[in-house]
């Protein structure tokens, strides 16, 4: 039985990911900074005092830790918890990694689409110049800290906007629609990288078992909308209206610098994927939102 390490296993993707790959039979190992019991559903948790010994002999490690960028206002201290939880915690991973004896095969760590900044209607691909904004500050360091990793292949998902009704955008997106007052934010002209959370769990499985996942790829829907259109899909699939967008200055009073984030626009394409015949479960949106609500 191979063992899969995974730092950030109790988050929002991560805990669906670990569901999968105890379903396919793999070891689970995850690394937390709370306590939880020894085992829970067929996975083991571990300190990160016990990284190193669990990253020694570990088929994968997949880093997904980093402190939520929305939940709350962004202040020096918040940023500083952002960045630092996502290139702190790679470099301990790289470090163990290189300590180990048995060094993993691969290493698959995450980054986001906002590697790309606010980019209006630009395609942006793999290979697209990174933004310069704070965003796209954390994930070039972020990917710069993860490629030092002493293993045979590392792969970092640009993960987009990942659609899953337990968390999330669109967990929190769901109630308002639900009281007859959803609507796009901001002008809603700007492009919505959408993902479904079983893309991204395939995917990134795939990156673990399949040889030809190396480097960086958009882990995203390559159907391109903008949040206008994602609106009155998910109004029509709720049989709701998408009529009360809310405006960026009242946006700014509830996140205030996080805005600029939450409505950055990136037409992102997953050219990668599409090299890697990765074949999509979700390509069309109103398809995957008629699935998870």
């Amino acid at each position: 039985m191979k063992k899969i390490l995974i730092t950030g296993g109790t988050g929002f993707v991560g805990s669906y990911l670990a569901e999968e790959l105890v379903k396919r039979a793999y070891e689970v190992v995850i690394i937390s900074r709370s306590k939880h019991q020894a085992k829970k559903n067929g996975v083991r948790f571990a300190t990160y005092e016990q990284l190193e010994e669990n990253v020694n002999g570990s088929y994968a490690v997949i880093n997904l830790a980093g402190h939520n960028l929305f939940d709350e206002r962004w202040s020096d201290e918040v940023k500083g918890k952002i960045l630092s939880s996502r290139v702190e915690t790679t470099k301990k991973v790289v470090e163990a990694v290189k300590n180990s004896s048995a060094k993993p095969e691969v290493l698959v760590s995450a980054s986001a689409v906002g590697y790309y900044g606010n980019r209006g209607a630009e395609f942006l691909r793999e290979d697209s110049f990174p933004g310069d904004d704070f965003l796209s500050d954390v994930c070039k360091q972020w990917e710069e800290e993860a490629q030092k990793a002493e293993v045979k292949r590392i792969v970092i998902p640009r993960i987009g906007i990942v659609l899953e009704k337990n968390g999330g955008a669109l967990g929190k997106m769901l109630t308002p629609f639900k009281l007859f007052v959803g609507g796009p934010l901001g002008n809603g002209n700007q492009y919505f990288p959408w993902v479904h959370m079983k893309d991204v769990v395939f995917t990134i499985i795939e990156a673990i078992e399949n040889e030809n996942y190396s480097g960086v790829y958009n882990c995203v829907a390559p159907q391109q909308v903008t949040m206008s259109e994602f609106s009155s899909v998910l109004g029509t699939v709720l049989n709701r209206p998408s009529l009360f967008a809310v405006p960026e200055f009242a946006l700014k009073l509830v996140f205030g610098e996080a805005t600029g984030a939450l409505i950055a626009s990136q037409r992102v394409v997953p050219q990668e994927l599409g090299k890697w015949n990765y074949a999509f479960m979700f390509d069309d949106l109103k398809a995957a939102l008629k699935q998870i609500v």
